[in-house]
């Protein structure tokens, strides 16, 4: 055998990842670890159990050569917390900085920056209240209790009040008990109001109950979620607006680290904390000031039920108005057409699944009602311009390039003339689906933030980014408050430097 393959063979490691993989925050940080793993030339035998769930059952005596774990679970935190092997944490950020372990480096996201991000694209849609669906007190959820402390820091700061509810668990037998009370939340709250909740499956909570309370969602309550699961949207009928956090990049910066530590390097104390990507803007904050009760019910009807072939005699018959009655409020609130409504959330639906392009143009229009596959064409034509073909093109060209010209958007036709709807669901990306940067995030992944905290800790001052404007009409200058972005904490017991984490990943690929 060769020796340079030899050599390479004695420095394999043995690597165990301690996280609940059925969570999309979990995956995602095993994602990035994995990608940091592709990108380099380091060699790791990673162990995970086979149900991706974490036991500890003896992983303080594992016989391997480091870990990296979720923290955010205090048995996590406990069981290592005596561990000889090297073990980087993953977890919540917290203000109380005594939350943080002492002898190990701790990769944070930025609950500040998480929660920041959701209230202020509520401002921006226009919300003039706001609320937060938590999670019942639990030392398991010390990351709920943390937001709920972002939450209210950021309506004290505007001079504002609103509500925080934790509710109940959710388990088989207590379901039923648990949506009733959150109706009951939902039913007394001043309206309209925008509510963040602490996940996306809470944020799924909130859209059930308040579907079954025929509460109009977003004209009533609009709702951001947080993780950005794609599970989520495939079990709503109503897409949620969820906020997207760095955990990948939490994944490769913990690997850099781990890895860096395999090498003899130490950072204790030190704790780096990860801004959000941005925010996936969908219908659930797609809020637009109504004055009449017919269109926030009729508009909250169709969104549910506008690709399964509805007529605008059904829309009027489930508000419980004449047809002509509501056309003529739909006239005046909107300036279109409950049919034209109709079709402004069938060719959003349509845009979305070309641009996913996981299925034939066939199955597309069967998804979004329309009659045939050559009505869909014509659709697009008269509507956009071009063909759903095309759209794609368009979208691939973008993505590709950048500068393309970008596809047209449901809502107007591509010289401007004709409005069928109001435009894409807030999006600020051509095509279905926007996303918004999350504060002192980059463009698109945030690679960067790791190379921000190691040159912010090599200096031995935090990193500061300019903070995210705002909506100059919705805040006043007298209640902007600073968001600085500082990425990384340097805790008093850190007694080494990060000098040499300067090194780039690049520099590992010889």
């Amino acid at each position: 055998m060769p020796r340079s393959v030899m050599k390479k063979a004695q420095t394999t490691h043995r690597i165990a990842l301690l996280f609940n993989a059925n969570k999309i925050y979990d995956r995602e940080i095993i994602t990035g670890i994995g990608n940091y793993l592709l990108s380099t030339r380091v060699a790791w035998d990673l162990f995970l159990e086979e149900d991706f769930r974490a036991r500890l059952n003896g992983i303080e005596h594992w016989d391997g050569d480091g870990i990296i774990a979720d923290f955010d679970d205090p048995a996590v935190a406990e069981t290592l917390s005596h561990c000889d092997l090297p073990v980087v944490a993953i977890g919540s950020s917290y203000e109380d900085t005594t939350f943080y372990p002492e002898k190990v480096p701790y990769i944070a996201t930025d609950n500040a920056k998480v929660v920041q991000l959701a209230y202020d694209h509520l401002i921006g849609a226009g919300l003039p209240r706001f609320a937060l669906y938590s999670l019942p007190e639990n030392p398991n959820n010390r990351w709920a209790q943390e937001r709920e402390h972002a939450f209210r820091k950021l309506l004290a700061a505007d001079g504002l009040e609103g509500e925080i509810y934790r509710g109940l668990s959710t388990t088989a037998l207590g379901w039923h008990e648990a949506i009733e009370r959150l109706q009951t939340w939902l039913a007394g709250l001043p309206k309209p109001v925008g509510v963040i909740a602490v996940t996306d499956a809470r944020a799924r909570q909130l859209l059930q109950a308040c579907m079954q309370a025929n509460i109009p969602v977003p004209e009533q309550v609009a709702i951001v979620g947080i993780d950005n699961d794609p599970l989520t949207r495939t079990l709503t009928r109503i897409p949620i607006t969820s906020v997207i956090q760095g955990a990948e990049e939490m994944g490769r910066t913990a690997a850099h680290l781990l890895h860096r530590m395999l090498l003899g390097a130490r950072f204790p104390g030190t704790v780096i904390r990860v801004p959000p990507v941005g925010i996936n803007v969908l219908e659930s904050t797609d809020h637009q000031p109504l004055a009449s009760p017919y269109v926030m019910r009729a508009r909250h009807f169709i969104r549910q039920y506008a690709c399964q072939g509805i007529k605008t005699e059904q829309v009027a018959d489930y508000v419980g108005v004449s047809r002509s009655s509501l056309e003529e409020h739909f006239r005046r609130e909107l300036g279109r057409t409950v049919h034209q409504e109709i079709l402004r959330h069938k060719l959003e639906h349509a845009q979305a699944l070309l641009a996913k392009n996981e299925v034939s143009n066939a199955e597309v229009a069967i998804r979004c009602g329309f009659t045939s596959v050559q009505y869909m064409y014509a659709v697009f034509r008269r509507e956009l311009d071009c063909t759903p073909k095309e759209f794609q093109e368009r979208l691939r060209a973008q993505a590709e390039g950048g500068d393309a010209v970008a596809p047209g958007k449901p809502g107007t036709s591509a010289a401007g003339s004709g409005p069928i709807g109001s435009g894409p669901t807030g999006s600020t990306l051509a095509g279905p689906g926007g996303t918004q940067p999350g504060p002192g995030a980059a463009s698109g992944v945030t690679s960067g933030a790791l190379a921000n905290a190691v040159a912010s800790l090599t200096a031995g001052a935090g990193v500061k980014t300019p903070a995210r404007g705002r909506p100059a009409a919705a805040v006043s200058e007298s209640s902007a408050r600073n968001t600085d972005d500082t990425t990384v904490h340097r805790s008093s017991q850190a007694t080494t430097t990060l000098a040499s984490l300067t090194k780039t990943t690049a520099q590992y690929r010889a």
